[in-house]
């Protein structure tokens, strides 16, 4: 718990430095977020469901992404 706070505070800091630390960090935690979903739940969902709707899953939610980005 007391992390948590140590963690708020800091981040906190860190966000109030400037625009560019923001995104800088904001890109950090979309490319852990895209590392833990292709490299852990993805293979997970393909070995649960033996289909092919987590792979179809993933490329139209990265595709939406892309689009969304571009927006």
């Amino acid at each position: 718990m007391l992390q948590q706070v140590y963690g708020a505070f800091f981040g906190s800091y860190i966000g109030s430095i400037s625009e560019t630390v923001i995104s800088m960090c904001l890109a950090f935690a979309a490319g852990a977020m895209l590392y833990i979903v292709t490299g852990e739940l993805t293979p997970e969902a393909n070995n649960l469901y033996k289909g092919r709707m987590s792979a179809v899953g993933n490329i139209l939610g990265f595709l939406i992404g892309a689009i969304a980005v571009r927006i």
